[in-house]
């Protein structure tokens, strides 16, 4: 056994240099380097030595004699990771799972996901395209058993010189667990509305609380930290700026309870501030009742909007859907029906991926369908067809086709 590997292995197990005073072999001196260190891992149970209790330094181990000492000093808590992942094939062969080593592998998770589309839009008279291949890789780190730590990086390369190609930028990072019986989320996330979208979809600045299961109750604050999609689609300013070009605020709570196996109900308020152009705040209230019932599914919303210098403070979504691609199983496949009357005080940055035509609000539908072409990959086509609420009363007609991957 080399001087460096006894020292590591005896290190490894916090021998210290007056642990033992005997040593059980014959052919390793009281003054010998090792004598401490050997003496440590015989006493352990790591190394055995020889039936005529000499050690045979000297001698060069094979590698399943190794494997076994390398076992026998995890099994005592050592640390060697490097050893057992040098041995692991004798180690697997001796039945062992380098479970030191399978725990750090686990500890931080990599996914990613990938989209291209491609839409063709007709907003009035005039045409345009759009081309996009984004990329996100998601890294989860585990802090510890109730605590996870998230950061999305992402690309977006654009083909259509329209939509602008952001390149590469850490999207978000924040921290995900529990307080008690509470879920909790802290730092730059997506931020998904109680109604699925309608109202916000996109990242905040900020902190989010849930707690329950059959009824679950919620609250958040942030900081807005998106440009505006609506205003954006529009021609107008930045979501998330005033007048001022200073980032907007939200904060809410809302409630959702189960109706039995396939019903839920819920409603929310949510109060943005300072997020508009005209810096008019604008609180939304939300509420709506869903459910499923075998392979179809429907729900309805209702919005109603309370910030001044809004047009039209109302609006609805009605959802009707049909089985649903499964990203874990190929050649499943979905379809999906939604009809849209929003007023302009009801939408922020809305989840849809429809060109909305004008200021005022929109009403119209839009009709899709999905497809996994194999497992990871799924396939999809989306028309839009919406007209504006205000004169001239715009139409906007949106054909939306993508391919997503995730791994």
């Amino acid at each position: 056994m080399k001087k460096s590997l006894v020292l590591a292995m005896a290190m490894a197990l916090g021998v210290t240099a007056s642990a033992y005073a005997a040593n059980p072999f014959s052919d390793v001196p009281a003054g010998h380097w090792a004598y401490d260190s050997i003496s440590k891992l015989a006493a352990a149970g790591v190394i055995e030595g020889y039936g005529d209790d000499t050690f045979r330094g000297d001698r060069l181990m094979t590698r399943y004699e190794m494997a076994q000492i390398v076992a026998k000093a995890m099994a005592k808590g050592a640390n060697v990771d490097k050893l057992a992942a040098e041995f692991a094939d004798e180690l697997d062969a001796l039945g062992v799972r380098v479970a030191a080593l399978e725990k750090k592998a686990d500890n931080v998770k990599i996914t990613g996901q990938v989209r291209w589309h491609y839409a063709n839009v007709k907003k009035g008279d005039a045409k345009s395209y759009q081309h996009q291949l984004r990329t996100r890789l998601l890294f989860t780190g585990k802090v510890n058993d109730t605590w996870n730590y998230v950061t999305m990086v992402e690309n977006r390369s654009d083909k259509s010189d329209y939509l602008g190609d952001e390149g590469t930028a850490v999207q978000r990072a924040y921290l995900d667990g529990r307080l008690g019986g509470a879920k909790v989320m802290a730092g730059r996330y997506n931020w998904t509305d109680i109604t699925g979208g309608n109202v916000y979809d996109n990242r905040v600045d900020g902190v989010k609380i849930s707690y329950g299961d059959k009824v679950k109750l919620g609250a958040h604050y942030a900081k807005l930290a998106t440009t505006s999609w609506k205003n954006y689609a529009m021609g107008g300013a930045a979501m998330g700026t005033n007048a001022y070009g200073e980032k907007g605020y939200v904060w809410g709570v809302n409630a959702a309870a189960k109706l039995g196996d396939k019903a839920n109900i819920f409603v929310g308020y949510d109060k943005f501030n300072d997020h508009h152009v005209d810096d008019a705040d604008n609180g939304i209230l939300e509420a709506g009742l869903g459910g499923k019932f075998g392979d179809f599914a429907l729900d309805g919303v209702y919005l109603h909007g309370d910030g001044d210098g809004f047009e039209n403070k109302n609006g609805f979504v009605i959802t009707a859907a049909y089985k649903g691609a499964n990203f874990k199983k190929a050649g499943t496949w979905g379809l999906e029906a939604k009809y849209y009357d929003q007023g302009d005080a009801t939408f922020v940055a809305h989840t849809m991926n429809g060109t909305i035509p004008n200021e005022g609000g929109f009403r119209g539908y839009k009709v899709a369908g999905y497809y996994a072409v194999a497992k990871g990959m799924v396939a999809g086509i989306e028309y839009y067809d919406l007209k504006g609420k205000e004169e001239p009363k715009t139409k906007a007609r949106t054909l939306w086709t993508e391919l997503q991957i995730r791994f």
